[in-house]
Protein backbone atom coordinates (compact mmCIF):
# COMPACT_ATOMS: atom_id res chain seq x y z
CA UNK A 1 0.00 0.00 0.00
CA UNK A 2 1.45 3.35 -1.02
CA UNK A 3 1.93 6.10 1.57
CA UNK A 4 1.65 8.78 -1.11
CA UNK A 5 -0.77 11.47 0.01
CA UNK A 6 -3.60 12.98 -1.99
CA UNK A 7 -5.47 16.11 -0.96
CA UNK A 8 -8.90 14.74 -1.87
CA UNK A 9 -8.28 11.40 -0.17
CA UNK A 10 -7.25 13.33 2.94
CA UNK A 11 -10.43 15.39 2.70
CA UNK A 12 -12.45 12.17 2.42
CA UNK A 13 -10.87 10.62 5.52
CA UNK A 14 -11.11 13.84 7.48
CA UNK A 15 -14.83 14.32 6.79
CA UNK A 16 -15.59 10.69 7.61
CA UNK A 17 -13.73 10.72 10.95
CA UNK A 18 -15.39 13.97 11.96
CA UNK A 19 -18.85 12.74 10.93
CA UNK A 20 -18.43 9.53 12.92
CA UNK A 21 -17.65 11.35 16.16
CA UNK A 22 -20.92 13.39 16.20
CA UNK A 23 -23.90 11.61 17.74
CA UNK A 24 -27.46 12.24 16.52
CA UNK A 25 -28.26 13.67 19.93
CA UNK A 26 -25.44 16.21 19.63
CA UNK A 27 -26.78 17.21 16.22
CA UNK A 28 -30.31 17.65 17.59
CA UNK A 29 -31.67 14.55 15.84
CA UNK A 30 -33.80 11.81 17.39
CA UNK A 31 -32.20 8.45 18.06
CA UNK A 32 -33.21 5.93 15.40
CA UNK A 33 -32.24 2.51 16.67
CA UNK A 34 -28.91 0.72 16.32
CA UNK A 35 -26.42 1.94 13.72
CA UNK A 36 -23.82 -0.07 11.84
CA UNK A 37 -21.29 2.73 12.23
CA UNK A 38 -20.91 5.37 14.93
CA UNK A 39 -21.94 8.97 14.51
CA UNK A 40 -24.06 10.64 11.88
CA UNK A 41 -25.05 9.17 8.54
CA UNK A 42 -24.06 10.95 5.34
CA UNK A 43 -27.68 11.77 4.65
CA UNK A 44 -28.01 13.43 8.04
CA UNK A 45 -24.96 15.62 7.43
CA UNK A 46 -26.29 16.54 3.99
CA UNK A 47 -29.71 17.44 5.44
CA UNK A 48 -28.30 19.50 8.31
CA UNK A 49 -25.87 21.31 5.98
CA UNK A 50 -28.63 21.88 3.40
CA UNK A 51 -26.79 20.18 0.54
CA UNK A 52 -27.73 17.31 -1.74
CA UNK A 53 -26.96 13.79 -0.52
CA UNK A 54 -25.26 12.83 -3.79
CA UNK A 55 -23.12 15.97 -3.66
CA UNK A 56 -22.02 15.37 -0.05
CA UNK A 57 -21.38 11.69 -0.82
CA UNK A 58 -19.12 12.68 -3.71
CA UNK A 59 -17.28 15.12 -1.43
CA UNK A 60 -16.71 12.48 1.23
CA UNK A 61 -15.66 9.95 -1.40
CA UNK A 62 -12.81 12.25 -2.37
CA UNK A 63 -14.09 13.15 -5.82
CA UNK A 64 -12.68 16.30 -7.38
CA UNK A 65 -15.62 18.62 -6.90
CA UNK A 66 -15.75 22.26 -5.90
CA UNK A 67 -17.37 23.47 -2.70
CA UNK A 68 -18.32 27.06 -2.00
CA UNK A 69 -17.19 28.87 1.13
CA UNK A 70 -20.79 28.98 2.36
CA UNK A 71 -21.25 25.23 1.99
CA UNK A 72 -17.96 24.45 3.73
CA UNK A 73 -18.96 26.75 6.58
CA UNK A 74 -22.25 24.89 6.99
CA UNK A 75 -20.51 21.51 6.95
CA UNK A 76 -17.98 22.76 9.52
CA UNK A 77 -20.86 23.86 11.75
CA UNK A 78 -22.69 20.53 11.45
CA UNK A 79 -19.50 18.59 12.24
CA UNK A 80 -18.70 20.96 15.11
CA UNK A 81 -15.18 21.64 13.88
CA UNK A 82 -12.95 23.78 16.06
CA UNK A 83 -10.92 26.59 14.51
CA UNK A 84 -7.90 24.43 13.65
CA UNK A 85 -10.12 21.75 12.10
CA UNK A 86 -12.11 24.36 10.17
CA UNK A 87 -8.92 25.78 8.64
CA UNK A 88 -7.81 22.23 7.84
CA UNK A 89 -11.09 21.60 6.01
CA UNK A 90 -10.67 24.75 3.93
CA UNK A 91 -7.06 23.98 3.05
CA UNK A 92 -7.95 20.46 1.91
CA UNK A 93 -10.92 21.70 -0.11
CA UNK A 94 -8.60 24.26 -1.82
CA UNK A 95 -10.84 27.11 -0.81
CA UNK A 96 -8.40 28.95 1.45
CA UNK A 97 -5.36 30.73 0.11
CA UNK A 98 -2.18 29.09 1.44
CA UNK A 99 0.21 31.15 3.46
CA UNK A 100 2.60 33.16 1.31
CA UNK A 101 6.02 31.70 1.92
CA UNK A 102 9.38 32.46 0.44
CA UNK A 103 10.93 29.77 -1.76
CA UNK A 104 14.29 30.48 -0.15
CA UNK A 105 15.14 28.46 2.98
CA UNK A 106 15.07 30.36 6.23
CA UNK A 107 18.43 31.64 7.43
CA UNK A 108 19.58 32.44 10.92
CA UNK A 109 20.96 35.95 11.28
CA UNK A 110 23.80 36.69 13.73
CA UNK A 111 21.34 38.77 15.74
CA UNK A 112 18.92 35.85 16.15
CA UNK A 113 21.73 33.45 17.07
CA UNK A 114 22.98 35.98 19.62
CA UNK A 115 19.46 36.15 21.06
CA UNK A 116 19.31 32.36 21.43
CA UNK A 117 22.75 32.27 23.05
CA UNK A 118 21.77 35.04 25.46
CA UNK A 119 19.07 32.83 26.96
CA UNK A 120 21.82 31.12 28.99
CA UNK A 121 20.10 28.43 31.11
CA UNK A 122 16.89 28.52 29.05
CA UNK A 123 17.01 25.92 26.24
CA UNK A 124 16.03 27.74 23.05
CA UNK A 125 15.76 26.98 19.34
CA UNK A 126 14.41 28.29 16.05
CA UNK A 127 12.38 26.07 13.72
CA UNK A 128 11.37 26.63 10.12
CA UNK A 129 7.96 25.89 8.62
CA UNK A 130 8.84 22.22 8.21
CA UNK A 131 9.71 21.96 11.92
CA UNK A 132 13.41 21.63 11.15
CA UNK A 133 15.49 22.93 14.05
CA UNK A 134 17.90 25.26 12.28
CA UNK A 135 19.35 27.16 15.27
CA UNK A 136 19.77 26.43 18.96
CA UNK A 137 21.75 27.41 22.04
CA UNK A 138 24.08 25.44 24.28
CA UNK A 139 21.40 24.78 26.90
CA UNK A 140 19.17 23.18 24.25
CA UNK A 141 21.99 20.77 23.34
CA UNK A 142 22.64 20.00 27.00
CA UNK A 143 19.04 18.84 27.22
CA UNK A 144 18.57 17.17 23.82
CA UNK A 145 22.05 16.18 22.69
CA UNK A 146 24.61 17.78 20.38
CA UNK A 147 22.52 18.94 17.44
CA UNK A 148 25.66 19.86 15.51
CA UNK A 149 26.51 16.16 15.34
CA UNK A 150 23.04 15.19 14.10
CA UNK A 151 21.94 14.81 10.50
CA UNK A 152 19.47 17.27 9.00
CA UNK A 153 16.67 14.71 9.32
CA UNK A 154 17.53 14.01 12.96
CA UNK A 155 17.19 17.74 13.63
CA UNK A 156 13.59 17.71 12.40
CA UNK A 157 11.35 18.06 15.46
CA UNK A 158 8.76 15.56 14.22
CA UNK A 159 11.47 13.01 13.44
CA UNK A 160 13.10 13.64 16.81
CA UNK A 161 9.77 13.16 18.59
CA UNK A 162 9.07 9.76 17.05
CA UNK A 163 12.56 8.25 16.65
CA UNK A 164 14.82 9.63 19.40
CA UNK A 165 14.96 7.42 22.54
CA UNK A 166 16.55 10.32 24.44
CA UNK A 167 13.74 12.70 23.54
CA UNK A 168 11.15 10.08 24.43
CA UNK A 169 12.75 9.57 27.84
CA UNK A 170 12.76 13.33 28.47
CA UNK A 171 9.02 13.48 27.88
CA UNK A 172 8.33 10.50 30.13
CA UNK A 173 4.65 9.80 30.73
CA UNK A 174 3.76 12.90 28.71
CA UNK A 175 5.39 11.59 25.52
CA UNK A 176 2.21 10.22 23.95
CA UNK A 177 0.27 13.45 24.52
CA UNK A 178 3.16 15.43 23.05
CA UNK A 179 3.59 13.03 20.12
CA UNK A 180 -0.11 13.19 19.26
CA UNK A 181 0.09 16.99 19.28
CA UNK A 182 3.16 17.00 17.03
CA UNK A 183 1.57 14.53 14.60
CA UNK A 184 -1.51 16.79 14.55
CA UNK A 185 0.65 19.85 13.93
CA UNK A 186 2.43 18.03 11.09
CA UNK A 187 -0.98 17.08 9.71
CA UNK A 188 -2.07 20.72 9.69
CA UNK A 189 1.20 21.74 8.03
CA UNK A 190 0.84 19.09 5.36
CA UNK A 191 -2.58 20.45 4.37
CA UNK A 192 -0.98 23.82 3.61
CA UNK A 193 1.86 22.30 1.58
CA UNK A 194 0.23 19.25 0.03
CA UNK A 195 1.80 19.96 -3.36
CA UNK A 196 5.32 20.21 -1.89
CA UNK A 197 7.04 16.80 -2.37
CA UNK A 198 9.12 17.29 0.80
CA UNK A 199 6.05 16.79 2.97
CA UNK A 200 5.04 13.57 1.22
CA UNK A 201 8.61 12.24 1.42
CA UNK A 202 8.81 13.10 5.12
CA UNK A 203 5.42 11.49 5.71
CA UNK A 204 6.53 8.25 4.01
CA UNK A 205 9.79 8.17 5.99
CA UNK A 206 7.97 8.75 9.28
CA UNK A 207 5.47 5.99 8.50
CA UNK A 208 8.33 3.57 7.91
CA UNK A 209 10.24 4.68 11.00
CA UNK A 210 7.36 4.79 13.49
CA UNK A 211 4.21 2.73 13.80
CA UNK A 212 2.94 5.21 16.38
CA UNK A 213 3.29 8.12 13.98
CA UNK A 214 1.03 6.38 11.46
CA UNK A 215 -1.44 5.49 14.22
CA UNK A 216 -1.62 9.10 15.43
CA UNK A 217 -1.81 10.39 11.85
CA UNK A 218 -4.79 8.15 11.13
CA UNK A 219 -6.63 9.81 14.03
CA UNK A 220 -6.83 12.86 11.73
CA UNK A 221 -6.30 15.38 14.49
CA UNK A 222 -5.09 18.80 13.37
CA UNK A 223 -3.47 21.45 15.50
CA UNK A 224 -1.82 24.81 14.96
CA UNK A 225 -0.49 25.40 18.47
CA UNK A 226 1.19 23.23 21.07
CA UNK A 227 1.03 23.13 24.85
CA UNK A 228 2.62 25.90 26.91
CA UNK A 229 3.90 24.10 30.04
CA UNK A 230 6.72 21.56 29.97
CA UNK A 231 7.83 18.99 32.52
CA UNK A 232 10.85 16.94 31.43
CA UNK A 233 12.71 14.16 33.17
CA UNK A 234 16.50 13.95 33.27
CA UNK A 235 18.28 10.62 33.94
CA UNK A 236 20.43 11.91 36.81
CA UNK A 237 18.68 15.13 37.87
CA UNK A 238 15.02 14.18 38.07
CA UNK A 239 12.13 16.36 36.91
CA UNK A 240 12.81 19.69 35.20
CA UNK A 241 9.95 22.20 35.01
CA UNK A 242 9.77 24.96 32.40
CA UNK A 243 7.44 27.63 31.11
CA UNK A 244 7.29 27.38 27.34
CA UNK A 245 7.39 30.57 25.28
CA UNK A 246 7.02 30.48 21.49
CA UNK A 247 6.67 33.25 18.94
CA UNK A 248 6.96 33.95 15.23
CA UNK A 249 10.14 35.77 14.21
CA UNK A 250 9.24 39.19 12.81
CA UNK A 251 11.93 39.19 10.11
CA UNK A 252 10.94 35.75 8.77
CA UNK A 253 7.36 34.54 9.23
CA UNK A 254 8.49 30.95 8.54
CA UNK A 255 10.63 30.89 11.68
CA UNK A 256 9.29 30.01 15.12
CA UNK A 257 11.46 30.77 18.14
CA UNK A 258 10.87 28.60 21.23
CA UNK A 259 12.29 29.06 24.72
CA UNK A 260 12.07 26.80 27.77
CA UNK A 261 12.28 29.07 30.82
CA UNK A 262 13.33 27.05 33.92
CA UNK A 263 11.20 27.36 37.05
CA UNK A 264 12.63 28.65 40.32
CA UNK A 265 11.93 25.29 41.98
CA UNK A 266 15.41 23.86 41.64
CA UNK A 267 15.23 23.56 37.85
CA UNK A 268 17.57 26.55 37.38
CA UNK A 269 20.22 24.83 39.49
CA UNK A 270 19.66 21.54 37.66
CA UNK A 271 20.15 23.30 34.32
CA UNK A 272 23.43 24.75 35.62
CA UNK A 273 24.59 21.24 36.47
CA UNK A 274 23.36 19.84 33.16
CA UNK A 275 25.17 22.55 31.22
CA UNK A 276 28.42 21.97 33.14
CA UNK A 277 28.23 18.22 32.47
CA UNK A 278 27.59 18.87 28.78
CA UNK A 279 30.63 21.13 28.51
CA UNK A 280 32.80 18.51 30.20
CA UNK A 281 31.49 15.87 27.79
CA UNK A 282 32.31 18.02 24.76
CA UNK A 283 35.78 18.75 26.13
CA UNK A 284 36.48 15.04 26.65
CA UNK A 285 35.26 14.23 23.15
CA UNK A 286 37.54 16.92 21.70
CA UNK A 287 40.58 15.62 23.63
CA UNK A 288 39.82 12.06 22.52
CA UNK A 289 39.56 13.07 18.86
CA UNK A 290 42.84 14.95 19.05
CA UNK A 291 44.66 11.88 20.45
CA UNK A 292 43.48 9.70 17.58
Amino acid sequence: MSNKLDRYEELSRFLRTRRERITPKQAGLPESGRRRTPGLRRGEVAMLADVGLDWYTYLEQGRHINASTEVLERIAEVLRLDESERRHLFYLARKQIPLIETKQPSKITPALQHFLDSQNLSPANAMDGRMNIIAWNEAYCALNGDLEAMSERERNFVWMTFTSPRFRFLKGDLWELHARRIAAKFHAGYARHVDDPWWSEQFEALCQASREFREFWDAHEVLDAIDAIKALQCPNLGILNFDFVSFQYLNDSNLTVSIHVPHQDGTVEKMQRLLMDYRVQLSEQLESSQRV
